[in-house]
């Protein structure tokens, strides 16, 4: 880790092939020590490969990766040391008790006895599972299973913590546990996330900086705040219309303005429209009134990250079935380090 750039991770021209398609292109960034950084995209944008290859779990085609300073492919023991992972399958054993579980994963990192069991203890008190100490895991339910699940990857007292959709199917109360025990381990561990997510408030209200990415490349890396200004101002602008009596030649009229970038449809009378050009809300407004629609309201809307990633990714669903390359040949297990962790 170079004291200048304070960089916990330095990732440099990634790519990852698999046979003739190109997961991820090109790729170059960094995070700094002790930052939330949310990784965001499409379904088969490359996240999860970016995310992979950084846990040295698939080696890069070219380019390189710098975790604390060690290189994932020469160094890559030496970088597990460093890293934890959190996938969205949760891997835990139903018939262990939750201090089983954790005890089994702590033991396949040679910690020693009497450090795992005051690690177990802290670790579960810090996710308020104390009292389920001895409770086994097929008891517990969706969230005390992926808290359980997060705890796990933390018992070698990572430096940096990979978060792959970690609220994936959660409920609303569930995800709001997962998001305070996240701001927790960055706060008072100062441990370094990198968190992939479709969830766009998780890394709103998370992330201290933010990559999008769109067919394997980070086409805009930015604070939420920033990003956001990327789509506000006085050329481009949301509204949001309530239309009494909105009808679908309306809707159709709108659509073909050259001002109106995106129109969606949020109800019988609701109209979110984005736009562009000095004179695209009287433009629209008198649309609207030669069709004969009665306005009851128009709000100018702030942009949210969601309206970010639909601007810059659009909304077409990408993954296709000819684009899914096999994981089976690049599959390598993720092993645990031989010697002890202190």
């Amino acid at each position: 880790m170079t004291a200048e750039s304070n960089a916990m991770i330095e990732v440099k021209n990634l790519t990852k092939k698999f046979n003739d398609f190109t997961a991820v292109d090109d790729v170059s960034f960094d995070v700094k020590h002790g930052e939330i950084f949310g990784l965001l995209g499409p379904n088969g944008a490359g996240k999860s490969t970016t995310i992979r290859m950084l846990a040295t779990l698939t080696r890069p085609t070219a380019g390189t990766i710098k975790i604390g300073g060690q290189d994932v492919v020469k160094d890559d023991d030496r970088v597990r040391r460093l890293v934890g992972l959190v996938s969205e399958k949760v891997i835990l054993y139903e018939r262990l008790t939750a201090k089983e579980n954790l005890w089994f994963f702590g033991k396949l990192y040679n910690i020693p006895s009497d450090i795992l069991n005051q690690r177990i203890d802290d670790l579960l008190e810090m996710v308020q599972l104390s009292q389920w100490k001895n409770a086994k895991a097929g008891t517990f339910s969706t969230g005390m299973r992926q808290r359980m699940n997060v705890i796990r990857a933390l018992l070698n007292a990572p430096q940096v913590l990979f978060l792959d959709e970690p609220t994936l199917g959660l409920d609303p109360q569930s995800s709001v546990e997962i998001r305070e025990f996240v701001r927790k381990i960055s706060k008072e561990s100062k441990t370094t996330i990198i968190l992939t997510t479709h969830m766009m408030v998780d890394a709103d209200m998370l992330c201290d900086r933010i990559g999008i990415m769109d067919h394997g490349k980070i086409v805009a890396l930015d604070t939420s705040k920033n990003l956001k200004k990327m789509i506000s101002g006085a050329d481009h602008n949301i509204l949001n219309l309530d239309v009494a009596n909105l009808t679908t030649r309306a809707v159709a009229s709108i659509r073909s303005l050259k001002c109106a970038t995106s129109v969606s449809q949020e109800s019988s009378t609701r109209l979110k429209v984005h736009t562009t050009g000095d004179e695209a809300f009287d433009t629209i407004i008198d649309t609207l009134r030669a069709e004969k629609c009665r306005i009851n309201s128009v709000e100018h809307l702030e942009p949210s990250l969601e309206d970010v990633f639909l601007h810059i990714t659009g909304r077409d669903v990408r993954d296709k079935a000819d684009q899914k390359p096999s994981m089976q040949s690049e599959h390598r297990h993720f092993m645990m380090p031989r010697s002890r962790v202190r």
